[in-house]
């Protein structure tokens, strides 16, 4: 997979108002042909009704400056809700997929109502982040890309089909609304990044089950449930079952939790969601265990520290998963394997 898009830039305090007051272009579904001819504000979308959008702005504050644009009262509303106002008005540049009121609307009445609430105001900063990449990105790049990393961590998927360009499922409507710090593009349904953390996610896939109980055992189950982020190289079950018999068994057992504590850090790349195509470009990768992992491609394969990446990119709320075929052994661990067999 391709990481499309660079880091945030820094935020400032600006005005958001240039962005609601190109919220008002909505249109029918957009093809990837028209996606690619790229527009503007000025050339190629209805003006505001009664009187210009950017004259609007500058004088309205942010809630009525949406509901002058019509379908987006309830973005506008949200995002005053999430204290985003502000960093979102920054330089930038910033590229939104702005869901409309009929987007909002597809979801349970009770959702957005939930949102509002002051004790969920981190769900919904994650949500509306999840709708922002912290760079400049026109239908012409978008058209082009497999995902695009967004302001809330996650990446977000990109798919044209049958002449139509979605992001994880969400149509997009109208493109290449440009703002004076940057571009949005209109989308048909709210878009939800993954709310579960890597334990919950390594559960749910019902391949790792080895790894939970051996994460339970070594006292790190915890940690994983923790903001993060982390890049976890985990061992399917078969990986697990290629290991000599009884090597798990004895592994588990309390006097020997330090040990497996160090093989399991070995799995694990610390302060960063690393993605498959960054790794790719990478020599070795540092681990929580304090040695760093080689890394190898062969024939579009990925190989870390002798393992075989069979399944990327697996995200979750506090980082990434990437399933291997092997389980690391750090060099001492593999030594006293090697003389005990």
């Amino acid at each position: 997979m391709v990481r499309a898009i660079s880091s945030p830039s820094p935020l400032s305090s600006f005005s958001v108002f240039s962005f609601i007051a190109c919220l008002a272009a909505a249109g029918p579904v957009v093809t990837a042909s028209a996606l690619a001819g790229g527009g503007s504000c000025s050339a190629s979308l209805a003006p505001a009704p009664n009187a210009s959008l950017a004259a609007i702005a500058d004088a309205k504050p942010i809630i009525e400056t949406a509901v002058a644009a019509g379908n987006f009262k309830i973005l506008a509303e949200l995002l005053t809700t999430a204290g985003l106002i502000e960093p979102l008005g920054g330089k930038g540049p910033f590229t939104v997929f702005a869901p409309t009121d009929e987007a909002f609307a597809k979801l349970p009445k009770e959702v957005v109502a939930d949102l509002m609430k002051p004790e969920n105001k981190a769900k919904l900063v994650n949500i509306l982040t999840y709708h922002v990449v912290p760079a400049k990105a026109l239908a012409k790049d978008v058209t082009t890309m497999k995902t695009a990393t967004t302001l809330q961590g996650q990446r977000v998927d990109i798919k044209v089909k049958g002449g139509k360009v979605m992001l994880d499922g969400a149509n997009v409507t109208a493109a290449d609304i440009v703002c004076t710090n940057g571009v949005i593009h209109v989308i048909d349904s709210v878009i939800m990044p993954v709310s579960d953390d890597i334990t919950q996610v390594a559960t749910k896939a019902g391949k790792f089950n080895t790894l939970l109980v051996a994460l339970g055992a070594a006292g790190l189950a915890d940690t994983f449930k923790g903001k993060g982020p982390f890049t976890v190289l985990a061992p399917t079950d078969e990986a697990f079952a290629k290991l000599p018999k009884g090597t798990v068994e004895e592994l588990l057992k309390p006097e020997n939790k330090a040990k497996l504590s160090a093989i399991l850090s070995a799995h694990v790349i610390p302060n960063v969601a690393a993605y498959s195509d960054a790794v790719a470009t990478m020599k070795e990768v540092p681990t929580l265990g304090g040695s760093p992992l080689k890394v190898e491609t062969k024939d579009g394969m990925i190989m870390i520290g002798g393992s075989t990446v069979i399944m990327a990119d697996v995200e979750a709320s506090n980082g990434v998963i990437h399933a291997i075929d092997t389980v690391i052994l750090p060099a001492s661990a593999a030594k006293a394997q090697a003389s005990a067999h």
